[in-house]
This record gives C-alpha cells, structure tokens and sequence, in this order.
C-alpha cells in the first residue's frame, strides 16, 4: 500500500473516529478506498471495438455527452483523445455512423442555410484566418454541414457551443488532421 493511501486511510479513520467507534470508521475508510474510481481527464473513455467492426482506415468516435473524440489508427498503435465542443441543443446534434469524405487545411466557413435564418447577421462568408470559425484545419464528413474542425475561440472546448459540429483546439485538429484520412470511419454518439 503506498504511503499517500495510507496516509488517506488514516485521515479518514481518524475523521470517522470522532463520530463512530473506531473498528467501524476504518472499515468505512477501506470501503471507501476501494469504490472511489479516480479518473483525472473526466472522460468517459471507449472500446473502438464497441463501437466498429474493424479499425480499417482509422476510427473516430466522438462522444457528445463527455465532450471528448477518441481517435485509433488503423494498426491500432495509436490512439488519442481530445476534449471537444459539441452542438448546443439535441436538434443540432447528429448522431451515427459517418466516414472522412475531404480535408481542407485552411478552410473557408459559410453558414447553412439554418444558421442564417436563425442568425441572418453573420456573414455569408470567412475566409480562411483567425475570424474563420473552422479554425485552421477541417475534416469533412459525409453528413452534409457536418465537420470536425479546430476553433479560433478556445472558451468553446468542453461545452455545447457549435451548430452541429465537433469542434477541437487548432493544435489538436492539427495533430488529428495529419492522422486521419479521406475514408476514416466516424461515430458520434
């Protein structure tokens, strides 16, 4: 037992001890102990094998409700995860099986017709630079409208804060771009 448990423990016998007798504080600090699951990144993380049947070009899976894309090549050596941005009401939010149809580095954003209407002040279009809300690289999916691509608001990542899209800091899209290819299966769920 490593001494920062035992430490922990001891704490919380001690602690238990002053309202319970002691055999019993320190019972509950064991059972503590041991259903305390610590998991410092707070992502629920997945299986790939859950979720596709093979890793054959590669494997996204975007998971909505943790706000987090987990990434495997297809040799399955690598595997990343990021924290996401994810679209901001359910009507938004598209969920299944898609693939990587193109990749744009420096692309270039126009709203769909939707996001117009509901905001008809946005521009009609950005090109690519720090006002594109694509950020610096963008994988588009089969799903018309539908991307994963970096941010140049940063305050994004981790809430529902897009459109439709998964959004990922301009570093990670980077890193994900050079990853990914044209055929790389998605999910997001």
């Amino acid at each position: 037992m490593s001494s920062d448990t035992s430490r922990r423990r001891f704490i919380a016998g001690v602690a238990a001890g002053c309202v319970l007798p002691a055999p019993m504080a320190f019972a509950q600090a064991d059972a503590v102990e041991s259903e305390v699951q610590r998991n410092i990144s707070s992502f629920r993380t997945h299986r790939w094998q859950d979720h596709f049947e093979t890793l054959e070009n590669g494997v996204i899976l975007s998971d909505t409700s943790s706000r987090m894309l987990q990434y495997w090549s297809e040799d399955g050596r690598v595997s990343k995860i990021y924290p996401t941005s994810v679209p901001l009401t359910e009507d938004l939010t598209r969920l299944g099986y898609t693939r990587v149809v193109r990749k744009v580095n420096g692309p270039s954003w126009r709203p769909t017709p939707s996001m117009k209407e509901r905001n008809p002040e946005w521009p009609d279009y950005v090109g690519p630079g720090p006002q594109n809300p694509l950020g610096t690289h963008a994988l588009y999916l089969s799903w018309q409208y539908y991307r994963v691509h970096g941010t140049n608001d940063t305050r994004k990542i981790g809430r529902r804060s897009s459109n439709g899209c998964i959004g990922l800091y301009n570093e990670q899209i980077q890193e994900l771009f050079a990853l990914a290819k044209i055929g790389t299966q998605v999910k997001l769920i």
